[in-house]
């Protein structure tokens, strides 16, 4: 027998590597809304150059609402940028987040980005 189950929203942060350039992306993959969504990076890492603590950005310490299907998206940095200031490549992101009925969620993403250490692109012009 299924479990009746409450919709509820599914927020994660990824890496988007497009072009030779890392994104964050924040997104509501649920098909709920998230309200009072806080991000927090495991270890800290720094961005655009490397004068940015992604972590300070307000976009990753709180999002009062994000509806289903959402995504905000940020540029990260080059990726010969990224990993020539030897950023982490190991990257855990620990979200938390609420639906509107205040019920808390909590959930932790690893991420390895030396996986894209090695790969080819076309740059645009």
């Amino acid at each position: 027998m299924l479990k009746n189950t409450v919709p509820a929203p599914d927020v994660i942060v990824d890496f988007v590597f497009e072009d030779g350039l890392f994104f964050l992306t924040v997104s509501n993959i649920g098909p709920e809304p998230a309200e009072r969504v806080h991000t927090a990076f495991d270890p800290h890492f720094r961005g655009l150059g490397g004068g940015v603590s992604i972590s300070d950005l307000p976009l990753f310490r709180n999002i009062e609402f994000l509806a289903p299907a959402r995504s905000i998206r940020t540029l990260l940095d080059s990726a010969a940028a990224y990993f020539a200031r030897r950023e982490p490549e190991r990257i855990t992101v620990n979200i938390s987040f609420a639906d509107r009925a205040g019920r808390n969620y909590k959930s932790a993403i690893r991420h390895d980005l030396s996986i894209y250490r090695d790969l080819a692109f076309v740059p645009k012009k």
